[in-house]
């Protein structure tokens, strides 16, 4: 599109330049002014959001071919356009007669990310707050689950599956006003890539690609090495980098960063480069005015983190916060309480994309091979534990028995294999068969060496719904004569030790998407360095089922592989698979156009808050 400076842009420069020049002769009043002062600073700050949407609309081009409508696994040859696919269901909010900009959404979480500097942080949390910082060239519509343009304006897949094209928007920039274009996506890849760069998560899912390059500023090219299920998904979907805010550190600098966040999201960081964690402290992000894209309602996001639930209870109850990831008992609490009803909505929800907690056993430590090495302890273990028990106590039935690493309502997910059951007896016979038993009649159980079966269970120390299933687990191996000791972790320390497989047991949860790609867990490759196989499993059959299914674009026949591995992961047992949960969710009702779509709830940005209920200001 011609980008000749016109009549439109010369008015747009003296309006902005007209509240340039009342905001100084306001500044330059005296003390008695300060009202008025801070008056026309917020309508500057409204003025510059409104000049910012209205540049957006007169830089925008006019799509190369209509929308299209694409289905949630890109067909090879097709393409979609339209520069605002993405934001469909924001313009309808924005849209709706009590739209307002204003107040602020605050969450609250049990401890503070380790990091957030993107590719090398690791947790659920780090994600989250990046989410709104950093953007993809494509997204997927929450209810339909279509691929939609975001960054790019379109983007077309080869008949073979093994390029992909896309073409950026011309009028994306980053929240520090620097265009985004083909070379920060380019360099985004080559820096995951990057063996210095401690990414080996990050890594194993772009391995498939063999280069990505541009051949003009606005022009992306991934090339993969051969067929991946995932491969719009993980192409479309890198979270793009500012190549010139981040190529001025060293990779050993960038690996020992904690806050380094920039992006070209909606929201940023106060801070890009010194953000630290410190407790206590809420993470705060504020509203982007240079987003190019529609604003964002909320002037600002922000997570607490108060680590005891009780606490978190009674901040939501004052209305401190704004939404409660409930417990299963603070839930069943809270829909008793019918004066709180009356001002929030409550949410529950199995959701398809969600994940699941597990016990790990670590087969290998300190070079030795443990108990755990032995399929048969393993699948003793998992029959010791009353996992239906735990859901019934903990979860007080708010979620079901997990049979292996897919959501039960994905077709990943094989349906004929039922959970092993809670079998003491079985258990202790397989025990036997392995050389585990009672030598000396003391009730404990030892080991082939003679020793008693000991070991802890480890587990982020915030947690009290793991602590709750450590207790369980401690009470039920104890009744089988096992000495299983719960160890309590701070989240920064238990993740270095399972990085440094340095555990006897874990217990943890893994988020899911919808359609997963489990070879990160589990495939013998990522048993090495940091790898997310940190319990050292390693099955020959599963990793060939893993890399067939992977290249599988056919989805029946790549389900068919997925079941396969559902069925080696169930025998083998690397991890006790103990439960998916609901979600079970409080939200204050000032909040609108919140709706159940097909991943849960639609996103944070498709909310806003009526003029008249807003509730807090800078």
């Amino acid at each position: 599109m011609d980008n000749r400076f016109g009549v439109k842009d010369f008015v747009l420069f003296l309006l902005v330049g007209l509240i340039a020049v009342l905001f100084v002769v306001k500044m330059v009043q005296d003390d008695r002014q300060w009202d008025q002062l801070r008056q026309a600073n917020t309508t500057l700050q409204s003025h510059t959001r409104d000049l910012t949407r209205i540049t957006n609309l007169l830089r925008e081009g006019v799509p190369t071919t209509s929308p299209t409508t694409q289905p949630s696994d890109q067909p090879v040859g097709s393409s979609a356009a339209g520069q605002d696919d993405a934001f469909e269901r924001i313009r309808q909010a924005h849209a709706q007669p009590d739209y307002a900009e204003g107040d602020f959404f605050i969450n609250a979480d049990q401890t503070p990310p380790d990091r957030l500097t993107p590719i090398i942080s690791a947790d659920l949390f780090s994600a989250t707050v990046q989410s709104y910082v950093l953007e993809s060239l494509i997204d997927r519509d929450p209810d339909t689950l279509q691929w939609k343009p975001k960054v790019a304006r379109s983007f077309q897949v080869s008949q073979d599956g093994l390029t992909i094209d896309f073409e950026l928007r011309r009028d994306v920039v980053f929240s520090d006003g620097s265009p985004l274009t083909a070379d920060d996506v380019v360099w985004t890849y080559n820096w995951i890539m990057n063996p210095e760069v401690q990414a080996p998560r990050q890594r194993i899912y772009y391995e498939k690609i063999a280069q990505v390059q541009s051949d003009d500023p606005y022009h992306v090219r991934f090339i993969f090495k051969e067929p991946y299920f995932l491969s719009l998904s993980v192409a479309g979907g890198l979270e793009i980098l500012p190549r010139h805010f981040y190529e001025k550190y060293t990779p050993d600098q960038f690996n020992t960063s904690v806050g380094l966040l920039m992006g070209s999201g909606p929201y940023r960081l106060a801070d890009s480069v010194n953000w630290r964690p410190e407790p206590g402290k809420p993470i705060e992000l504020v509203r982007n005015e240079r987003y190019w894209g529609p604003a964002p309602s909320f002037d600002r996001i922000i997570w607490r983190i108060i680590e005891n639930p009780a606490a978190r209870l009674t901040a939501f109850r004052n209305g401190e916060i704004d939404r409660l990831g409930a417990l299963p008992e603070q839930y069943v609490q809270l829909l008793k309480d019918e004066e709180l009803r009356r001002r929030v909505n409550n949410y529950e929800m199995m959701l398809p994309a969600s994940g699941y907690m597990f016990i790990g056993w670590n087969e290998k430590r300190n070079g030795q091979a443990t108990p755990f090495a032995d399929q048969r302890v393993r699948q003793a273990m998992t029959m010791l534990i009353d996992r239906q028990a735990i859901i019934d106590q903990v979860l007080l039935g708010y979620g079901n028995i997990a049979t292996g690493p897919f959501n039960p309502l994905g077709k990943q997910n094989d349906p004929s294999i039922k959970p092993w059951p809670y079998d003491p007896q079985r258990a202790i016979a397989l025990l036997k068969e392995a050389g585990f038993s009672d030598r000396n009649g003391d009730g404990v159980i030892d080991t082939p060496e003679g020793q008693p079966f000991h070991f802890e269970i480890s587990y982020p120390s915030t947690s009290t719904t793991l602590e709750r299933v450590a207790l369980q687990a401690k009470d039920s191996l104890q009744r089988a004569g096992i000495l299983a000791e719960p160890r309590p972790t701070e989240w920064s320390v238990l993740l270095e030790r399972m990085d440094q497989r340095d555990f006897d047991a874990s217990i943890l949860g893994w988020g899911g998407t919808i359609e997963s790609d489990i070879y990160q867990m589990f495939s013998s490759t990522s048993m090495a360095g940091t790898g997310d196989n940190n319990v050292q499993y390693s099955n020959p059959r599963l990793d060939e089922v893993m890399s067939q299914a992977r290249r599988t674009v056919d989805e029946e026949a790549r389900n068919k592989l997925w079941h396969e591995a559902h069925a080696i992961l169930h025998e083998d047992q690397p991890y006790t698979f103990l439960f998916n949960s609901k979600a079970l969710m409080f939200v204050d009702k000032r909040f609108h156009n919140i709706q159940r779509v097909r991943t849960g709830l639609n996103p944070l940005l498709e909310w806003y808050v009526p003029e008249d209920q807003q509730k807090w200001t800078h």
